[in-house]
């Protein structure tokens, strides 16, 4: 009796990407067409860009991850744990549960979206004292690790420590460092009143970039507005700067200052995960370089999207243009690449991947905001409500919609609320230790592990 197996589609990763895909390929492909299968550590979507607002209390941790498994029609099997190489030869992908166990998962097609990492440079001691500010747990262990400061700077009956605990530096000046600061100084200012001990004069906090502007997507005018935005709060912004050495009580800036600090937060851009390296494939500047219908040249049944790919813009018209890591780019990828996997799987002829970009949005928390939509500047109120608009119709469910609005709306009613939740242990925990960089192998590694997988099945 002949058995017909149906084509195996392996996605990796659930972010924006990743989701949007499988979700259309649930919905476009009967059941009978192709197994679908997701490798993701997380049985949840993060929605990255609330991350800022998750540290500084205004939202709680689920009401941005969004479960996998909530929809009646889910039927994709999921991996629990993280790809750590592609053998495209022998079309297998090389898996690291979360209990450690290595599997080689083969398939047909793959679409590859594992997403990014912070990106960090060689600077003495930033992965060891750093905290980084990508993950849901990062998020909710800094929040903590905030409080904890104003409570031991309270108790402290030394002077020097006290002014250390109460100085906070976040280095990074685009999207993620500019609203990480905003929301994070919201708090502290809010919740110094229930100190009474504490001199509110001595809470600082620096936002740095070596870049020489802030947020320069946003235009000179907008740019300049959440400047002084920032710096109307107390904000001191130094561009140009970056950092020269990290230690745990102080940190030294390349224009030779030195901050005494306990509290460092890295969010200087990140870059494509380190999975990409183990494909031996081209890259451009550490993305998968792909074609504009999101295919591998030379690979068929290949995919590749998101963060970790240089997706040719075509809407911009310029030669060598790719489109930005962002999440509107990601979602429509997302789709774009499901439809294209159907496309493939029955015959038909691919689509290229056009989306002009519908423009910015950046919440500095409370009302002050400024965003670009459609190429339209916004400040203040209306642009808040325009970024905040815009995030809670991006989320994927109305449970989170529901979780997300009614937390926006108590926390304008009643305040913010400083309560660490315990999740900070007491080994502190930095960037080295949220982001697994070290578990990837090498293109010789996964090529060799999987040729011994094979003779041993033999």
């Amino acid at each position: 009796m002949n058995t017909v197996t149906r084509p195996r589609i392996l996605v990796v990763g659930a972010g924006f990407a990743g989701v949007e895909c499988v979700r259309r390929l649930e919905r476009k492909l009967s059941p009978d067409e192709a197994d679908v299968t997701l490798v993701t550590p997380f049985a949840y979507q993060l929605y990255l860009p609330l991350l800022p607002q998750v540290a500084s209390g205004v939202l709680t941790p689920q009401s941005i991850a969004v479960s996998l498994r909530r929809s009646k029609r889910y039927r994709t099997r999921i991996i629990p744990g993280g790809a750590i190489g592609v053998d495209l030869k022998s079309k297998v992908c090389v898996i690291r549960t979360i209990t450690d166990r290595i599997l080689d998962e083969p398939y047909d097609y793959i679409v590859l979206a594992p997403g990014s990492i912070t990106r960090t440079f060689d600077i003495p001691g930033l992965t060891d004292h750093a905290f980084g500010m990508k993950t849901l747990a990062e998020a909710a262990y800094i929040r903590d690790h905030v409080i904890a400061q104003l409570d031991l700077a309270d108790a402290s009956q030394d002077p020097a420590e006290r002014a250390s605990r109460l100085q906070f530096v976040v280095v990074g000046g685009g999207y993620a460092g500019t609203e990480t600061a905003a929301c994070l100084q919201r708090l502290t200012h809010a919740a110094v009143k229930r100190y009474p001990r504490l001199d509110p004069g001595l809470i600082k906090w620096h936002l740095i970039d070596i870049a020489p502007k802030l947020m320069p997507e946003l235009g000179e005018k907008l740019g300049r507005s959440a400047q002084e935005i920032l710096r109307r709060r107390g904000i001191e912004i130094s561009l140009g700067v970056s950092i020269a050495k990290a230690g745990p009580e102080e940190v030294t800036f390349t224009d030779g200052r030195v901050i005494p600090t306990r509290t460092l937060i890295w969010t200087a851009g990140v870059v494509a995960s380190p999975l990409i390296a183990t494909l031996d494939a081209e890259t451009v500047k550490g993305r998968l370089a792909v074609t504009a219908e999101m295919c591998l040249p030379g690979h068929d049944g290949v995919f590749a999207l998101g963060d970790s790919a240089a997706v040719p813009d075509l809407a911009k018209g310029q030669e060598g243009a790719v489109c930005p890591p962002t999440a509107q780019h990601a979602m429509r990828q997302g789709r774009h690449v499901a439809d294209n996997v159907i496309a493939t799987l029955r015959g038909q002829a691919m689509r290229p991947y056009v989306h002009k970009d519908l423009g910015l949005v950046v919440d500095l928390g409370g009302r002050d905001a400024v965003s670009k939509p459609l190429g339209v500047e916004l400040r203040g109120l209306p642009a808040q409500a325009v970024a905040r608009g815009y995030h809670w119709s991006a989320l994927r469910t109305n449970v989170a919609k529901t979780r997300v609005m009614t937390n926006w709306l108590l926390n304008a009613v009643a305040g913010d609320d400083f309560v660490r939740t315990g999740f900070q242990a007491r080994k502190p925990a930095k960037l080295k230790d949220f982001e697994y960089t070290d578990a990837y192998l090498t293109p010789e590694q996964v090529r060799a592990h999987v040729a011994g997988t094979a003779r041993l099945d033999r």
